[in-house]
Parts: C-alpha cells; structure tokens; sequence
C-alpha cells in the first residue's frame, strides 16, 4: 500500500492528471476505508482529503462521479548502468569543455545569508 509521503500519479479517466503527495492516511470508520490527506502537486498548491478503500490506495481503480480514478505510486527510475560519467581531460586536469581553469565555486548556503 501506499504510504505517507509517497508521490502517486493521479490518473482521470484511464489519463494522467496530477501528482500528488500523500500528506496522512486516518482509518475511516468502516474497516478497509482510510482518509487519505493528498497535497496536489500542482500551482496553486492544494490539499484534498478522499476516503478511499484500501486497495483503492495500492492502485485499483475506483469511481468519483461516475468518472474511473486511479492511484499509481511514483517510483524513481534506476540509474542508467552504462552511462558514462565524464571524465577530466588526460594530462591537463580540466573538465571537458572548461576553458582556461578560472572556473570557480558559488557557494548557495553563502549566498541566503546576504
């Protein structure tokens, strides 16, 4: 089953709509029932709680409105095993594509302080 945390496509209809965070999962009080708190992750932000069953939350498929719903949990995609990490120039110590060593280092964590 999903859990708190996990990001799930929203699918509408058989199409992707949405992602979404699940936020809380709250036992309803019919057994196999959960409120399911989702944060969509989408401008505006916005939270929608939906009271789903519980194989309804592990991606079967379900109805709102007479429309077919869906929940997929997103999982990241392994990295590529034969993609090549690029390697410095033989001899000279630059990077490919740096120019004459004056490359330099911003720090961020030094920049949110100003």
């Amino acid at each position: 089953m999903a859990a708190i945390n996990d990001i799930v496509l929203i699918y509408f209809e058989e199409k992707p709509l949405a992602f979404a965070r699940i936020e809380e999962i709250l036992p309803d009080g019919k057994p196999n029932w959960y409120h399911v708190k989702l944060l969509l992750l989408q401008v505006p932000l916005q939270v929608v709680t939906w009271i789903l069953r519980d194989v309804y939350i592990d991606g079967a498929e379900f109805t709102m409105n007479g429309k077919k719903m869906r929940l997929e949990t997103v999982v990241c995609p392994p990295d590529e095993p034969d993609r090549e990490v690029p390697d410095t120039d033989a001899g000279n110590g630059k990077a490919p594509g740096e120019k004459n060593g004056n490359a330099k280092v911003i720090s961020l964590s030094d920049r949110k302080q100003r």
